[in-house]
């Protein structure tokens, strides 16, 4: 006896057989915006239908397995359970009463459907509040995504948006659309004219997302920014103003900065007031980045001399003997004896003399030598050493290490030292969004850090369910005594895949790793693209990405490309 998944299933292929298959947007591509409905027949019906079945099977699929499971979970896990199943019931009841507007919704012109956004205005102007404007808010963006993009929100999404509306972190599975399921939380809050952004954790992304969500705010009336790191003070002041911005963490927090030291007004980037904000990739921005601090620096008339002096010493002095490095601390500690070794060769009584100082030039120059590893903490290129993010793997332009640390690294590749620099203005994270009027945030990883982002950013998470079960697998980790086991592992893993015909995709943590891995495959006459932070290689970023999915296609990526390719 067939059960109802199964026979929502054999409804759902029916309606595809039946001639929707051309028009169920499940991976289209993305077309331009014309303002007008196409001249053959519209296809929206048809489509709506089939993709309603589908969240009727997500729904049917979803309260089987909540019947199935088992509660065998310690008590703080079943209490955080029941209440996100009370939290999603009540977003689903909502979602139903935006399904009974969708035929309405539809009927309209494009005229009239744009014309919406000017009438919510007015409403919220007479009195009415951005929640009570959500219902019929969603179903506009939802129509409007439909006629822009051929992308129609599943239920599940607006549930999604609907946690991001009330500053949440909605955790959604990798693949379930969150940069579709942030426009409803955008367009409603940036309804007010105080503005919405939506922070990614890169430039690509930034202009992705731009560029592609954007057409959907467009199209409703309201105008979108995008702040890029090579954009200037007028670019940026006009992306700030628009009712929509894109921009990255460290864009948004470097103008934050900037605009604290300007000294007129014309200088300033940014809204007086911020309002709303969604970040993209929670995790990583809001935990991960935010250990370090945003800083500002400014040029000293400290010597310069005594850095390349300390990095010929470094290069001489042995570890274990003369210093000893702690790398999870990123520290280094002289020994007694690197200390007396050191005076000696630096002709000084003492190492901390305070009108001669050399200990943290000393220091610095070891930190050089034994933690930043070129290709992987920097680059050297135009006869400068430029940083290499360590979270999304790209080239940092015009950012510098403080307390004479680029320095020091300058000094061991042989390049010109610059002037040392001072804090002249730092923030963190932290400090940063907890400005916004409204914080959420999306992830596809949150749950481990729910406790971190409640108390921090009083952000509850809130784990929207996917749209149907993921038929991915999730092997558990294979963890290696060496390296090298560890990559002829990786290497034999990857010749059994591509005989397959599988997509391959290995990921590694820096340009050198990356480079060795290229070799390898090379030698064995695999064919591949490497995308790292290499500028030869981060300039065919895109074009790399687009390929990664084609049949038997091995590419090897730095983390950069991370987020950019999904």
């Amino acid at each position: 006896e067939s059960s109802p998944q199964s026979r929502m299933l054999a409804a759902l292929a029916s309606l595809l057989v039946g001639g929707s298959t051309a028009y169920l947007p499940l991976a289209p591509a993305v077309r331009v915006c014309t303002h007008q409905r196409p001249a053959v027949a519209s296809p929206t019906r048809a489509a709506s239908a089939a993709m309603g079945v589908l969240d009727q099977v997500s729904e049917a699929i979803r309260g089987g397995g909540e019947q199935a499971s088992d509660s065998k979970s310690d008590p703080k896990t079943a209490a955080f359970t029941a209440a996100n199943d009370r939290t999603v019931m009540a977003y689903t009841e909502r979602v139903a009463r935006i399904n009974d507007l969708e035929d309405e919704i539809e009927a309209l012109e494009d005229e009239a459907l744009a014309a919406k956004t000017a009438e919510f205005r007015k409403r919220l102007a007479a009195g009415e509040t951005e929640e009570e404007l959500l219902e019929e808010a969603f179903a506009v963006v939802r129509e409007a995504a439909w006629r822009t993009l051929d992308l129609r929100h599943y239920d599940v999404q607006l549930v999604g948006a609907m946690a991001l509306n009330d500053g949440k972190l909605a955790q959604m599975g990798t693949g379930e659309g969150k940069t579709l399921v942030a426009t409803g939380a955008v367009y409603l809050n940036a309804l007010s004219g105080k503005g919405a952004m939506v922070v990614t954790v890169n430039d690509y992304l930034a202009r992705r997302d731009a560029e592609g969500m954007g057409q959907v705010y467009a199209f409703l009336g309201l105008s979108v920014g995008l702040v890029q790191s090579g954009s200037d003070t007028a670019a940026r002041r006009e992306a700030y103003s628009s009712d929509v911005t894109y921009v990255t963490n460290s864009e948004l927090g470097f103008d934050y900065l900037r605009d604290n030291l300007a000294v007129t007004a014309e200088e300033v980037v940014l809204r007086r007031e911020l309002n709303y904000c969604v970040v993209d990739e929670g995790d990583s921005v809001l935990i991960d980045e935010a250990r370090v601090p945003l800083i500002i620096s400014g040029k000293t008339d400290a010597p310069v001399d005594k850095f390349g002096a300390a990095s010929k010493l470094a290069a001489v002095l042995e570890r274990g003997i003369h210093y000893d490095v702690f790398e999870k601390e990123q520290t280094v500690s002289l020994t007694d004896k690197g200390t007396r070794d050191c005076e000696k060769a630096l002709a000084v009584g003492d190492l901390y003399e305070p009108t001669n100082p050399w200990a943290s030039y000393v220091s610095n120059a070891l930190k050089a030598k034994e933690l930043f590893v070129k290709e992987r903490s920097y680059l050297v290129q135009g006869g400068e050493a430029v940083i290499i993010d360590e979270f999304s793997g790209r080239v940092m332009e015009g950012r510098r290490w403080g307390d004479g640390l680029h320095q020091a690294v300058e000094a061991k590749e042989g390049l010109t030292v610059q002037p040392e620099t001072e804090v002249v203005a730092s923030v963190t994270y932290q400090s940063l969004f907890r400005r916004f009027r409204k914080l959420s945030s999306m992830s596809g990883t949150a749950l481990s850090e729910a406790e971190e982002f409640a108390t921090i950013y009083g952000l509850d998470v809130v784990d929207v369910p996917p749209v149907l079960p993921s038929l991915r697998s999730d092997i558990p980790d294979s963890v290696f005594k060496t390296t090298r086991g560890k990559s002829n592992a990786a290497l034999a893993e990857l010749l059994s895949l591509r005989r397959s015909g599988r997509p391959i995709l290995v990921g590694t943590t820096s340009v050198e790793a990356s480079q060795v891995f290229s070799d390898k495959l090379t030698e064995l006459g695999v064919k591949h693209e490497v995308l790292s932070a290499a500028p030869e290689a981060a300039q065919r970023e895109a074009e790399v990405v687009a390929q990664a999915g084609r049949e038997g296609s091995v590419t090897i990526s730095t983390n950069m490309a991370g987020g950019g390719a999904a």
